[in-house]
Order: structure tokens, then sequence, then C-alpha cells
């Protein structure tokens, strides 16, 4: 059984989300908060397996909460509601440690689905995730010393992990087993020092647009 802690300060909007969930046999909603405070005391208290986030709180931000989700509880997954609203508040999201990003009328189903990706240990990183990133971000230099370390296949991976790409698909595309495809991911965040592709595709994205590797 997976646990999810809610947090955003629509009543109505997290009620919903509760139903949805909780129809559902494999998720329980553990709790849930409107504002910052509220969320980290809930969320330390519940230690829930996923914490659903809005960006926009009173008392502080959902960037921040998640933030001190990572440094205070172990093991609990951040996952971001957003309307798109704030492009910027994505990208500190992802550096945050945000596992992915959820909009707010997702369809009921695929909020199911996408909330047993991340138990599973996935991460939420859609292309059009990216295309909005890519078109709020300005142009930076292509250098990076970060990148110098990768080999010219985990580079030509973190393209496509940057394009929003799954396992899978990238796995498909260059005719690799994909565990294969696992194990360069796995590599790619050690050299990067970074904890999931969400972060790494937001880094990138913020880096250039050009994506010089």
């Amino acid at each position: 059984m997976t646990t999810v802690f809610l947090v955003d300060d629509h009543a109505l909007l997290r009620a919903g989300i509760r139903t949805t969930l909780e129809d559902a046999s494999d998720f329980t909603v553990v709790g849930e908060a409107g504002d910052v405070p509220s969320a980290l005391r809930g969320i330390e208290h519940h230690t829930p397996d996923i914490a659903l986030v809005d960006v926009r709180l009173p008392g502080g931000n959902g960037v921040e909460l998640i933030r001190e989700v990572r440094s205070r509880v172990v093991g609990t997954r951040c996952v971001i509601l957003t309307s798109f609203a704030d492009h910027h508040a994505l990208y500190q999201s992802a550096m945050a440690g945000a596992q992915g990003f959820l909009l707010k009328d997702v369809p009921k189903a695929q909020l199911v689905e996408s909330l047993r990706r991340v138990a599973a240990g996935e991460s939420l990183i859609s292309s059009e995730t990216v295309q909005v990133l890519e078109a709020q971000t300005p142009y930076l230099p292509p250098e990076d010393e970060l990148l110098g370390d990768l080999t010219p296949r985990e580079r030509e991976i973190l393209g496509l992990i940057a394009e929003g790409r799954t396992n899978r698909e990238i796995a498909e595309q260059l005719f690799l087993a994909e565990k294969t495809v696992r194990n360069y991911v796995s590599n790619i965040l050690s050299k990067l020092g970074m904890r999931n592709r969400t972060q790494v595709a937001a880094y990138i994205v913020q880096r250039s647009s050009k994506r010089p590797w």
C-alpha cells in the first residue's frame, strides 16, 4: 500500500484527489495540509511514500517545503502539483529534489498511474514539461565542467533524458537493453551529483536551450 500526503491550500482539490486515490486499491491518504508549516509537521509525523505538493502555499512555498522534506524525511518522494503558472518554480522544484510534476487538471486515471510510477522509483518528466522550461529559460554558455566527465554514450543518453524520454524509449531508440539504460542513468546521476532524472532534465534545460552536448 502506497501512502500519500496531500499539500494544497484548496480543500476541494484535496478532497477530489483523496477520493480518486482512495478509490484505487493500492493507495491510502495518510494526511493533508493547506500550508507549509502544517505540511512539514504532518509529513514528518506520517513519513508517507509520496507527498503531493502545490507550488504556491501559505507560510512559504512548495519549493521550500520540498527542500525541508528532502533533508528531514527519509524515503518520501515529492511530486509538484502545477498549473505551469510559475515556470521558474518548476526548475527550482526539480533542483530541490522533486520527483516530477503533475498538472492540477490531470485526468484521474493518469494521476493514479503517475503516482504508481513514482512509488516504483520513476520520475515524472514529460516532453511538455521540458518545452515549458525550455521556453522560459535564457540561453547560457555551453561550457559546463559537470558534463566533462561523461562518456559520449552518456551524453547521448543525457540528451534523451532532457527530452523527457523514459528508459524504455531510450532503449528502443539506441537499441539497448532497458537494464543497460538504467545502469547508464545511474552512472550519469552519480557523476553529476544529482538525485533523479527530473533534476537532470531541468538542469540541462536551464544551462542551455541549444543543448550543446
